[in-house]
């Protein structure tokens, strides 16, 4: 089939009009990419602003620094509880609806942060924000595996996935505009590029799903016979628990996900405390201990995720569970550099571990959510991935609590790192055997694919 021509392809996710190759690795573009990159960013930035104003409020508000650190703890574990519900929306709605009408929400109450009157109207403003945050990530991964076929959905992950760490901007723009105009200018802001980004997310159109698994499976022909194919449901969409079920019930999804939220623990928690370490044990200033941690977070989570989504393209389908052999690999290796940057006595050899470290684990970050999106069928990828940034989420809140736990019981805060480096290699290697039934659940996907088309 021949592909559509480049001019045809830069509308908002129109498919070209001769039609969808299965050999075409971006057939509806790389808009779609740049419109759900902007969301992250813009996500990121807005929910960043606050470390880079704190001060700012506190003086003007008088809240404790226990107040303060419970303002995130209480984001998470709203974000949490709507993380499934959203998965389960996600598959029932248009997805690039959800997002937009999520990216609007997300300008309201950054809107309402700058205009909050008091401190209890600003700390509702920042946990609906985060509730926010976490319904658009089932939508997004469920609308990138069906813009981007399995050959480069690696490459589509890793980048909306950098987002993340990119929105350490946020951070900076919060201090430069509040100490220049004021903390409430930063959020007030916000609010223009959150509704021209909304506006983009209501245009992007929404694709048809499950049709490019469709036309994948007719190109491919079956290597296996899966054990089981997803359940079919004449009726339409299954019940909540129903689904939860039937996701659950996928081996690799399971697998995979768990090992990627005891890495965001260990990660989360270790990162968190690495400047403290850093003026405890090396005697570091605290600007200089934060900038170092910042930089090494940034660069080695960037050339991870690049390095790592163009080494899963090269292996996808050519060794088996290929990119999970990346990530699984990355993770390993990640934690075990991690546990040596700790016994190190000197700067020099901590940022280097630290950096190999940083950059070996974020290899896993594209490789395991395309992974997911393969074996989770159209159907149901809203609440696949839902899943996912659940388990996520929760590692990310409860990371800095163990260690900072582990510190006061055992008087030393790098023992308490210590603590996470075990749990952190043993979710590589549950990665890594993720990889056994990987080829027979993405199998089972496009099997029903081909039943379905």
């Amino acid at each position: 089939m021949v592909k559509a021509a480049p001019s045809e392809r830069r509308t908002l996710g129109s498919p070209p009009s001769s039609g969808i190759s299965a050999t075409d690795p971006n057939p509806y573009g790389w808009a779609p990419l740049i419109v759900l990159f902007i969301v992250g960013l813009v996500d990121r930035v807005e929910h960043n602003l606050l470390s880079g104003v704190l001060p700012l409020i506190q003086a003007e508000w008088g809240f404790s620094d226990t107040a303060a650190g419970s303002i995130p703890t209480a984001a998470a574990l709203a974000a949490a509880l709507v993380a499934l519900p959203a998965g389960y929306i996600a598959d029932r709605r248009s997805r690039t609806r959800i997002i937009a009408v999520v990216v609007f929400c997300w300008a309201l109450a950054t809107l309402g942060s700058g205009l909050a009157t008091g401190f209890a109207m600003f700390y509702a403003m920042r946990v609906f924000l985060a509730a926010a945050e976490n319904i658009d990530n089932p939508a997004a991964g469920s609308l990138l595996a069906d813009f981007y076929p399995p050959a480069t959905r690696a490459q589509a992950y890793g980048w909306t996935r950098i987002t993340t760490y990119l929105g350490g901007a946020g951070t900076l723009l919060g201090g430069v505009l509040g100490q220049a105009f004021g903390w409430r200018t930063a959020f007030l802001i916000m609010v223009i590029p959150g509704l021209l980004t909304a506006w983009l997310c209501w245009r992007l159109r929404e694709p048809v799903r499950g049709h490019l698994d469709q036309v994948i499976a007719r190109a491919t022909p079956a290597t296996t016979t899966p054990d089981a194919t997803p359940p079919t449901h004449p009726a339409g969409k299954p019940p909540f628990t129903r689904q939860i079920r039937d996701v659950l019930s996928i081996p690799t999804l399971l697998m995979v996900s768990i090992g990627l939220m005891i890495l965001t623990l260990g990660l989360g928690g270790v990162h968190y405390w690495m400047p403290s370490l850093m003026v405890r044990d090396y005697g570091l200033t605290t600007g200089t201990a934060g900038s170092i941690s910042g930089v090494i977070s940034i660069i080695g989570v960037i050339t991870g995720t690049l390095v790592g989504a163009r080494l899963g393209r090269k292996l996808h389908g050519v060794r088996k569970g290929g990119r999970l052999l990346v990530g699984g690999t990355g993770i390993t290796l990640g934690s075990l550099a991690l546990g040596g940057a700790l016994l190190t006595g000197s700067v020099v050899p901590l940022v280097i571990l630290l950096l190999t470290s940083s950059t070996l684990s974020a290899m896993a970050i594209p490789n395991c959510t395309a992974c997911i999106a393969d074996v989770v069928g159209a159907g149901t990828r809203g609440l696949g991935f839902a899943v996912l940034q659940f388990l996520i989420t929760i590692g990310a809140a409860f990371g800095p609590l163990l260690v900072g736990i582990a510190s006061d019981s055992s008087g030393s805060l790098t023992t308490a790192m210590y603590f996470l480096i075990v749990p952190m290699v043993l979710g590589g290697l549950l990665t890594l055997a993720a990889r056994g039934s990987y080829e027979r659940d993405a199998e089972a996907v496009l099997a029903a694919a081909r039943r379905d088309s």
